[in-house]
């Protein structure tokens, strides 16, 4: 490809201190809960501006931990939005609860004018989505959750450092969960999360809960999840914590530059962007015509793109028991329709961005 999507290969492209970070980590045996996941932990913390951080082996436990933590279970609601990974819905279905759907806004995440009508007596939580490197409108979802005693978790897992009204995204609620999932914007080479929290009894339970229950080696306190954060996982997290701040400014000129450029061809329309919200571009995404199109026309001239997601999550056979149908959720199923995801990392040039943008004007003029 001309323009790939996965820069993996040019991030890691000189691995050695990592591997030996790993050789050190295998020379003692540390691999469970070894001292570089407390380190991760702590600088992680310092990172977001939180007083706890608790390492996980997913993004999608770090969603399920704190809504086990709160006590939710069969028969509990929690709302959440539209249109996201199936992670969210993943994790709220493994605490046996029910997920309710709030549609979305063009910015790609809840519409929080629509939330208030779907919160029922069942309703035990919401769970809103930092989707895209986006953040909800956070202060007035907060406002409704304090009116109705609701605790707030929130799916931070594409929108590490981005923020409403100057907060960041998963510092609003009881707690936050984040990925570090490869393409994450800090990332390690597997499956990995991280919980954040500003309450001392939410990460007291959340420690207990990924290891186990256990108090200690010999007494379980409660039943919990084997959902720790390996050691040799922390490893990398470490080499790449300090870069973090780096990344996400380079992807937010890249996004930038790209709003600029899309903005002088009429068939693409570029998202609201809120001034409120610092968005860290996870994902760059445009409405374009002839989204099918445009994408195999893209493939043709090797560039890699992708569409976050084609059916939005509440449609999927998985959900049937829910009882929607299509157009339950217009918003979303208008964005699965006409959404389309550009390369924006931080590795990309602005050549190749300029070849998105030549190669995308083409396509329209052609037609």
């Amino acid at each position: 490809m001309k323009v790939r999507y996965s820069y993996l290969s040019q991030q890691f492209a000189d691995p050695t201190e990592i591997l030996e970070g790993i050789r050190q980590v295998v020379m003692r045996g540390d691999f469970t809960l070894g001292r570089e996941v407390a380190e991760f932990e702590r600088r992680f913390a310092d990172l977001i501006g939180v007083k706890h951080a608790v390492g996980v082996n997913s993004g999608t436990d770090a969603l399920k931990l704190p809504l086990k933590a709160l006590g939710l279970g069969p028969g509990d609601e929690v709302i959440t939005t539209a249109n996201t990974f199936v992670a969210t819905v993943g994790a709220i279905n493994e605490v046996g609860a029910r997920p309710v759907f709030v549609d979305c806004n063009d910015s790609f995440v809840m519409d929080v004018a629509q939330l208030e009508a779907a919160i029922t007596p069942r309703t035990k939580a919401i769970m809103p989505v930092q989707f895209t490197g986006e953040v909800v409108d956070m202060a007035a979802l907060m406002d409704i959750a304090a009116r109705h005693d609701l605790p707030v978790v929130e799916d931070a897992c594409q929108s590490i450092l981005g923020e409403w009204d100057g907060k960041r995204g998963g510092t609003w609620g009881i707690a936050g969960g984040f990925s570090l999932h490869p393409l994450k914007n800090l990332n390690v080479w597997g499956d990995s999360g991280i919980i954040v929290t500003n309450d001392d009894e939410m990460a007291r339970k959340l420690r207990l809960l990924r290891n186990h229950g256990l108090a200690n080696r010999d007494e379980v306190e409660i039943l919990g999840y084997n959902s720790r954060l390996d050691t040799v996982q922390a490893v990398v997290g470490n080499w790449l914590i300090g870069q973090t701040h780096d990344i996400t400014a380079r992807r937010i000129e890249n996004g930038a530059w790209y709003d600029a450029a899309f903005s002088h061809i009429p068939q693409v329309v570029v998202p609201p962007r809120p001034a409120r919200c610092r968005r860290v571009f996870h994902l760059y995404m445009i409405f374009a015509q002839d989204r099918d199109a445009l994408y195999e026309h893209c493939k043709a001239a090797g560039i890699s793109t992708k569409i976050h997601y084609p059916l939005p999550i509440y449609r999927h056979p998985a959900l049937a028991h829910l009882g929607h149908a299509a157009g339950d959720f217009p918003v979303a199923d208008r964005h699965a329709a006409n959404i389309l995801s550009f390369p924006v990392d931080q590795h990309i040039s602005r050549e190749e961005q300029q070849y998105v943008v030549d190669t995308v004007r083409a396509f329209y003029q052609g037609r």
